[in-house]
């Protein structure tokens, strides 16, 4: 089964962030992208044109470093007869590990998840990963407008990411009119203000949503008939009125409005992240809530139900940074597993060499195998024909999952026996 868009985004995401923290020692860092319409032939030339010209580099440490790097990604370009659907990308490069000499030349070979239209070779002393971040960044995006008589939000739900940029109160007076005022004179002050009101919201509204770049649609929404009043005026520029595509009743308006347009959208907003974020872990909590035994959560409960083939869709979180790592006694054979910060990999190597060996007792413990848990578990639900979502902590939703349920849950498919 194909990883999902999801899996594959965090995966680019993850590889991004490590070329970013990647420098070498002056310009010796090869950044190459090749469109799908390229020859592989035609590239293959240009790098070998740059191979001689980097003969003409004074330090020979750099000039050898610059050509390997040339050379490595040549003999990477001939296991491709043609660049993939979308492209190919690569990054080589001597990558200092402790000092001077201690550089070590690394690889990466990217297929970019859509299509990248731009030719572009560089050496430097980074990567150039700015095209690949430009496809990370979340193009599509809804303007959401929250309006009653009495205030109104401006908001934007772009990919996971919910955000409102303006509130707005109206200032316009209550039904009941003071006393003195005939009920028409009273009337016509309270149109005359909504009017107004009205012009404001609109007036920030396509100042605001105007300037969102991949502006797909916009939703109105409100308690009672104020929010169709809005719509059907000419408060809004044509070009942000041509793109709204709802009228959503809601119980609230500011903050809580847009929460609950978002909740009630879901077949409008299905292709924006953040509502199908919210949806996945709605279903699994309903699951939990109900006791339908068609839930499950924790590494170990839910890599046994990925073994018998139960799991239906697998939810991790994108923060879940923990290695799983086995340990092995060269002496007795004994193995353990432990989950760890990556980050503290190192020290764990050199805790782990001077602890003692539950079995045998003997100082002899080694680290075998050290693997990303997101990663060892998508490839445990790929090959179980499982689905696999990872969702944000951009969400309340997204959080519980991290911090209630240790960010691995699954919905099954049907009850265990």
């Amino acid at each position: 089964m194909e990883s999902s868009e999801s899996v594959s985004r965090h995966r680019l995401k993850r590889t991004l962030e490590t070329l970013a923290s990647k420098e070498g020692r002056g310009t010796e860092l090869i950044s190459l992208y090749i469109p799908p319409e390229r020859q592989i032939h035609e590239v293959m030339a240009n790098l070998r044109e740059e191979h001689g010209t980097a003969s003409n580099i004074k330090s020979r440490t750099t000039r050898k470093n610059v050509q390997d790097a040339i050379e490595r990604t040549i003999q990477r370009l001939k296991l491709f007869k043609r660049p993939p659907e979308t492209g190919l990308v690569i990054f080589c490069g001597a990558i200092p590990q402790n000092g001077l000499g201690s550089e070590r030349m690394e690889t990466y070979v990217l297929v970019p998840p859509k299509a990248i239209n731009v030719y572009f070779y560089r050496c430097d002393n980074r990567f150039h990963i700015e095209p690949l971040m430009e496809i990370l960044r979340e193009r599509e995006s809804f303007g959401v407008i929250v309006i009653d008589n009495n205030e109104a939000a401006i908001a934007m739900l772009q990919g996971r990411r919910m955000e409102v940029l303006k509130e707005l109160t109206s200032g316009v007076p209550g039904k009941h009119r003071a006393g003195g005022q005939s009920a028409r004179r009273f009337e016509r002050i309270r149109e005359a203000a909504i009017n107004d009101y009205f012009k404001r919201v609109g007036g920030h509204a396509n100042s605001i949503l105007g300037e969102i770049p991949d502006l797909k649609g916009i939703i109105i929404g409100g308690p009672g008939p104020t929010k169709n009043e809005f719509e059907q005026g000419e408060y809004l520029n044509y070009m942000l009125k041509n793109k709204i595509i709802a009228t959503i009743d809601t119980s609230y308006v500011g903050r809580n409005g847009v929460k609950e347009i978002v909740e009630k959208s879901g077949e409008i907003l299905r292709g924006v992240r953040y509502a199908e974020e919210k949806r996945l872990v709605q279903r699994f909590l309903y699951e939990v809530g109900h006791e339908t035994g068609l839930a499950a959560y924790g590494e170990n409960e839910v890599r046994r139900y990925l073994k018998d083939g139960l799991v239906d869709t697998l939810l991790l979180t994108e923060r879940l940074n923990l290695a799983h790592v086995r340990i092995r006694c060269k002496n007795c054979g004994y193995t353990e597993d432990r989950l760890i910060d990556p980050r503290d990999n190192a020290k764990f190597d050199r805790e782990t060499s001077q602890t003692q060996c539950q079995k045998c007792l003997n100082q002899s413990l080694t680290v075998e195998e050290s693997r990303d848990l997101l990663d060892e578990l998508v490839d445990e639900a790929e090959r179980a024909g499982a689905k696999v979502e990872v969702i944000s902590t951009d969400t309340d939703e997204g959080v519980m999952l991290k911090e209630s349920f240790c960010g691995i849950a699954a919905i099954l498919r049907y009850r265990a026996s």
